[in-house]
């Protein structure tokens, strides 16, 4: 079995790169649900300049 990512991290980063049209704006946030998609989050959120929060 291969895998596509190395960690959560390079999910979000990969991710990040596809949501990229969204980056910089002002009406867009990041949420990331707690149970391993923080990580993923943080870095959509970091890459695209958006606030991150944690949807509970």
């Amino acid at each position: 079995m291969t895998t596509r990512f190395h960690d959560r991290a390079h999910a979000g980063r990969l991710l990040a790169t596809e949501l990229a049209r969204y980056g910089h704006r002002p009406d867009v946030i990041v949420l990331a649900l707690p149970r391993g998609g923080v990580p993923v989050g943080y870095e959509v959120g970091r890459a695209l300049g958006a606030p991150l929060d944690v949807f509970v």
